[in-house]
């Protein structure tokens, strides 16, 4: 996936970096896999503001996305490579043997024609889907399970991927994108590849109204506050002390919130990298 420049023919692309999207083969969606989805802009089911600067947006339909790839033994073809407004990886719809249509997410490199199986016996070609006790060592993966048969939950944004690093009994070692390294069971699927897009992080909006296209709303600095609407507010001129905090006062940037009992901290060999440690 390649980027492009735009000429600064206006103040919003002046500094505008656009993806190409010379991997899409069409812009017209599967109808039956479409379903509606209702935006909350930030607000639970009182109406109270619950997360900040979300609101506005594009209108969108969800992709039902099969994370599960639970339809082992049957071969499909891939028709289209597609955009997702949902997510930063690009999906593909196949066609199964027996006629049914299922969106996936697409893996680099996949092209349309290409035929592709899950389960026992699927060769590690990108865009199988396979058991962790039959993926081959060294093996780049996405769309990894955590739980058998509950269906992908990691490495599924745009060019992330993680790696089979090894096995310890009826666990895989795999490193995640993260940087952390944790056992997962064997009996859990995932995808061979990487995902799809890897160049989305390169783009630049360009300009506020793409943001607010995206549905993202204007973010204002604590410190910028006054004091009863932040804790970081207040003070004269540009004074800002005091800890980091969010609005809430618990403390940010660098401040550990994952419970020291969670019980799958004993399947983390390799804590993620973070400034902070």
């Amino acid at each position: 996936m390649a980027v492009k420049k735009l000429n600064p023919v206006t103040p919003g692309s002046r500094y505008r970096v656009g993806q190409t999207f010379t991997e899409l083969t069409t812009d017209t969606p599967e109808k039956s896999l479409l379903a509606p989805l209702k935006k909350s802009g930030g607000r639970n089911s009182s109406g109270h503001l619950t997360m900040r600067q979300r609101g506005g947006g594009h209108k969108r339909r969800y992709r039902v996305i099969d994370f599960k790839r639970d339809k082992d033994g049957v071969n499909a073809i891939v028709k289209t490579i597609e955009y997702d407004p949902n997510r930063t990886a690009f999906i593909a719809l196949v066609e199964y043997t027996d006629g049914e249509k299922r969106y996936i997410i697409a893996p680099d490199g996949l092209k349309v024609g290409t035929e592709i199986v899950s389960g026992d016996g699927a060769a590690p070609n990108t865009g199988n889907a396979l058991f962790l006790k039959d993926i081959p060592l060294g093996a780049t993966i996405h769309a990894i399970e955590l739980s058998p048969g509950k269906g992908a939950a990691l490495a599924r944004s745009a060019g992330t991927y993680g790696i089979l690093n090894g096995r310890e009994g009826k666990y895989a070692v795999v490193k995640l994108p993260s940087g952390e390294a944790r056992r997962i069971l064997q009996t859990c699927k995932a995808t061979i590849g990487t995902t799809s897009n890897g160049d989305h992080g390169l783009q630049v909006l360009g300009k506020a109204g793409r943001s607010r296209w995206l549905g993202r709303r204007p973010h204002v600095r604590g410190v910028a506050m006054n004091p009863v609407d932040h804790p970081m507010g207040g003070g004269e001129g540009r004074a800002s002390g005091g800890h980091p905090r969010n609005r809430k006062g618990m403390p940010a940037k660098g401040f550990k919130t994952r419970d020291k009992n969670k019980s799958s901290n004993r399947l983390i060999i390799t804590r993620r990298k973070t400034k902070n440690p």
